[in-house]
């Protein structure tokens, strides 16, 4: 099991209310979604650099037919 923490924070009603829109309610759930976005955004951001630097051997047509 992940070790978890216990957390106080402090949002603005409109900005916690416009995010459970997004994310349906439960405040753990939308905090959770929130923090998983901010993770993924670095790693996008890390291979978006990667763009034109990757060299693939298979063609699109190849790894389809992989299917």
């Amino acid at each position: 099991m992940k070790r978890m923490r216990k957390i106080t924070v402090e949002v603005a009603q409109d900005l916690l209310e416009k995010a459970q829109q997004a994310t349906g309610p439960g405040i753990t759930q939308t905090v959770r979604a929130g923090l998983q976005l901010v993770a993924a955004s670095r790693t996008y951001a890390r291979i978006l650099r990667l763009r034109g630097k990757v060299r693939f051997t298979r063609t699109l047509a190849e790894l389809q037919a992989a299917r």
